[in-house]
This record gives C-alpha cells, sequence and structure tokens, in this order.
C-alpha cells in the first residue's frame, strides 16, 4: 500500500490537458468576425481557440491540412475555384467528395452568399453609363485598385479579364481598407469588393452586374477536419446550431461595427445575440464556468492539495500522539502543538 500512495499523489499533481478545438481564420474583418462567432458558439462545451487572421487561403488551408487549425469559415466558391480548382459551379456534396481524401469536409450553411464583384462610384458609373461588367470594356481608360488576393485568384480577376475581355493590365496590388479611400478622392475608378462590405452604402458605390454568371457563389461554410464531430461531439453540434442562422444583412451589421463604429471583432459577434445561439445558452454559460474545460485539472490538483494536507496530519499527529502517551511530561508541550 505504501508503494502506490506517492504514485497516487504524482497521478493527482499533474494537470489534465483538456483537447482543445482550435479555430482559424483568415486576414480580413469578416473572417474574423466569424471566427469570434465559431468561439462565442462553443465556450463553455470545449476549451476553443480562435487564431486570428493567419493569412490568406492558402496559408489558412495549409493550416488546416497540417492539424494547426481544427476548422475555419470558408466560402463554397472559392473551396471550389481557388482549393480544389474545379470547373463549372459545385454543389456541397462535390465538394465533400473531392475533399475527403485529404482527412477534410465541409458542412454548416451560415446562411449568406458574400460573392465577389467589382464596383465604382455611383456618380462616376452613371456618368459613365456603366452597369454591368461587360460596360468595362468600353472604357479602356479607368484605374482599377484591385486586392492581392482578388489579382491571384483563379476565380478572381484572371478569370474575369478573360471571361469579359476587359481591356486592363493587372494593376498591382492594393490593400483593401485603402482601395475605399482611394476610390472616394477619385484615385481610383474601380474596386472589387465582397458583397456584405459594409463600406458599400457609406462610400456611395454601385456594384456592377455579373451579367455573364462569371463569379460562383460564395456560400459562408465551414471547412473542417473530418474527425472533428468524433472530438468535440457536443461542441459540433452547437456549431451545428448556426446552419442559417447570419443572413447577408446580418453579417454586414457585423462588419459595419467592426468597420465603421470601432467595435472589436469580439463585440461585432456578440451582436448575433441569441439568434445565432442555442437557447440554452445562459444555462450554459453558467454550467460552462462550473463544469469548464480546466474542471478536472482544478479538482485533481484540489484532491492533491487535501491529500498532501491530510497525508502531514497523519504522518506528524500520530507519533506525537504515541509520544504523547508514553511520555507524561512531554504531553502538555504536544497538546500546545
Amino acid at each position: 500500500m505504501r508503494n502506490w500512495v506517492p504514485l497516487l499523489a504524482l497521478l493527482l499533481a499533474l494537470p489534465v490537458q483538456a483537447d482543445t478545438l482550435k479555430i482559424g481564420s483568415k486576414r480580413f474583418t469578416e473572417s474574423y468576425i466569424l471566427g469570434e462567432v465559431l468561439k462565442r458558439q462553443v465556450e463553455g462545451i470545449t476549451a476553443v481557440e480562435h487564431k486570428p487572421g493567419l493569412g490568406s487561403t492558402g496559408i489558412v488551408f495549409a493550416a488546416l491540412k497540417a492539424r494547426s487549425i481544427d476548422l475555419y469559415p470558408e466560402y463554397t466558391g472559392t473551396i471550389a475555384k481557388e482549393i480544389l480548382k474545379l470547373e463549372g459551379h459545385s454543389g456541397m456534396d462535390e465538394l465533400n467528395r473531392a475533399l475527403s481524401s485529404q482527412g477534410l469536409g465541409v458542412a454548416v450553411r451560415l446562411g449568406f452568399n458574400n460573392s465577389y464583384a467589382l464596383a465604382m462610384r455611383e456618380e462616376r458609373a452613371q456618368a459613365l453609363g456603366i452597369r454591368s461588367l461587360s460596360d468595362l470594356a468600353k472604357h479602356a481608360g479607368l484605374k482599377l485598385g484591385l486586392s492581392q488576393e482578388f489579382i491571384g485568384r483563379a476565380d478572381g480577376w484572371p478569370g474575369l479579364k478573360a471571361a469579359y475581355g476587359l481591356p486592363y493590365a493587372t494593376p498591382s496590388g492594393l490593400d483593401h481598407g485603402l482601395a475605399y479611400e482611394a476610390i472616394a478622392a477619385g484615385k481610383i475608378d474601380v474596386m472589387d469588393i465582397y458583397s456584405t462590405d459594409a463600406k458599400i452604402e457609406r462610400y456611395k458605390l454601385r456594384v456592377l452586374g455579373d451579367d455573364r454568371g462569371f463569379f460562383p457563389r460564395y456560400d459562408a461554410v465551414l471547412l473542417y477536419r473530418l474527425e472533428v464531430p468524433r472530438r468535440f461531439p457536443e461542441a459540433w453540434r452547437a456549431l451545428e446550431k448556426l446552419e442559417g442562422r447570419i443572413d447577408e444583412l446580418r453579417m454586414i451589421r457585423m462588419n459595419a461595427a467592426a468597420e465603421l463604429e470601432g467595435k472589436s471583432f469580439a463585440e461585432a459577434a456578440a451582436l448575433l445575440d441569441s439568434d445565432g445561439r442555442p437557447q440554452s445558452a445562459v444555462r450554459r454559460n453558467f454550467l460552462g464556468a462550473l463544469f469548464g474545460p480546466d474542471f478536472l485539472r482544478l479538482t485533481g490538483e484540489h484532491l492533491f492539495l487535501v491529500f498532501v494536507s491530510l497525508a502531514a496530519s497523519v504522518a506528524v499527529g500520530i507519533p506525537l500522539g504515541v509520544a504523547a502517551a508514553k511520555l507524561p511530561r512531554a504531553e502538555q508541550v504536544i497538546l500546545g502543538v
């Protein structure tokens, strides 16, 4: 019995490491916010870490394949065109078949389509009579300000230029935020946007119609490792409750909170409120605080401290008790201790 007591004490002292769900996001406002939405959805259910702003599509997808993250918010059009290089318009089933060999899958349509588009200042487009992408071909002198990612994507500038026969050289990349300032100042005429950009209305932009249907749908989904539902069953069920809960207007509102009102990404994500979370969220938050991911570790530490305290009391108390019984003269001193 003496042999296993120290072993038990050692085991109780060891911290219990909870499996952590690692969520990634790309380096733009909407992705940051969606990463925070996903994190909020599972907090109190499992240990969770949001790794924000990892980089462009290629970098974040590589992190997913390398198991540095377990899932991240992505768009169906990006998966089909940029990641899998598929032709035509692909549905969820086709995406899953193509991803399965890599141990990956796509699930949980969040509820909005964030397509790429090109836009111009309303007054400039009105003056030139430009309403669609086809109209751009008639105005070779326009200045373009395109993001670096859009320029480098197969479903971005190279494919768009070929599909519409646009007479423009490929411009140098321009930060998306700076492009808005540049178009407002008249330094550029055309920029790429996302259809859920919060600044479209603020900068009075006209979104040019994709009259040849070049851009696929970019439905927001979760791109995840196939073992995630098995490793985090309860958290995965909570994430599935986000299916269809974020429409375009709600996403624009959250984007605007971060970009126009100066709120943090976490504060913007909180605007989803209970509409995007299970109805038991308040109860879960309480239980999460009580039985959180560190519950086992803290319980182990508590039991170990109790064990050490009790063992010390027994180790000292019993010999002193025996001594007090056999040495009457020392009894008062011992009892005083």
